[in-house]
């Protein structure tokens, strides 16, 4: 049996569909805060739980492994209120490490490319240094350090996946969503999107769907810190184009100044994913395409 935190969400709705599909027993915990109900894989069995709550009720189950999903995620809302995003990332991210130590549980743990702050080289290795900009990207390097405390103190094992931006089919463009399902948005209603900075900054745009892989894989992965992302540099600009054309907006972007705790140029090395037998296999204009389909079937262009 395999519990994913977060399973009503973006990300970690996709883990449960594939996990169901390979024929997984899937336990989900959400408290819905940003999850939907309508994520929720009918096979799975959902518990309305915080993270940070007591979770003794699982504690009687056959958990074989957690894969950690439910997150704070907003880096902007992150410097607003630290407070909120360090007792939910980093006292929630202990919290179900205590639940993996009692039911000797692997860990899977979804971090971020914004540990590793403004690059010192490019693309971005996992032996980069960690110097995040934000207290969203210092409260996923405390979640790490943790994991590996456990791994020491504990045994625990572990598997550790640095996300770059995530896009996807379910990431809602009105709540803590990335910047393509926002500029898909307002761009299939005819408005135009904002583009703070210069849009020459640059992110490394990974598909859902392969980030959901990722994390299946990562069951068979030992105490491994692994980079998942495409190894590809996109700017802002190249993005609004890409989307642009595919969803024939006929607009310009609006420039807004830069945001604080954000990079300026990032893109992952994904060697190690690679070596370990994963890789990204949908680009990223087919990916887009698919985000487009979805949310003109879903109606959130209106």
């Amino acid at each position: 049996m395999i519990l994913v935190t977060g399973g009503a969400g973006f990300i970690g709705s996709h883990i449960v569909d594939l996990l169901i599909e390979e024929g997984y027993e899937v336990l989900i915990i959400d408290n819905l805060t940003t999850g939907n109900k309508d994520n929720i894989n009918p096979k799975a069995k959902f518990f309305n739980l915080d993270i940070k709550n007591n979770l003794r009720e699982l504690k009687n189950k056959d958990i074989e492994a957690i894969i950690h999903q439910a997150a704070q995620i907003n880096v902007r809302y992150s410097v607003k209120d630290p407070i909120y995003d360090a007792n939910t990332n980093i006292l929630g991210t202990i919290n179900l490490l205590e639940l993996a130590k009692d039911v000797d549980a692997k860990f899977i743990f979804a971090s971020s490319v914004g540990i590793y702050g403004e690059p010192k080289y490019l693309p971005v290795d996992e032996d980069h240094s960690i110097e995040p900009l934000s207290p969203y990207g210092l409260s996923k390097y405390c979640g790490e350090e943790y994991i590996k405390l456990y791994h020491r103190l504990y045994g625990l094992e572990y598997c550790i996946l640095r996300y770059s931006n995530v896009y996807g089919e379910r990431q809602d463009p009105r709540g803590e969503a990335g910047v393509i399902s926002i500029f898909i948005d307002k761009m299939l209603k005819n408005e135009s999107p904002i583009i703070y900075g210069d849009g020459n900054q640059t992110r490394d745009f990974v598909y859902v769907k392969d980030v959901a892989k990722a994390n299946l894989m990562a069951l068979d992965w030992k105490n491994e810190i692994v980079n998942i992302g495409t190894g590809k540099e996109v700017s802002v600009n190249q993005l609004f184009n890409i989307i642009k054309e595919i969803v024939k907006f006929k607009g310009k972007p609006i420039y807004d100044k830069p945001r604080e705790g954000e990079v300026y140029r990032i893109y992952l090395n994904i060697e190690r994913a690679k070596k370990l037998g994963w890789k990204p296999e949908v680009e990223l204009r087919e990916g887009i395409e698919k985000v487009v389909k979805w949310m003109r079937g879903c109606g959130l262009r209106s």
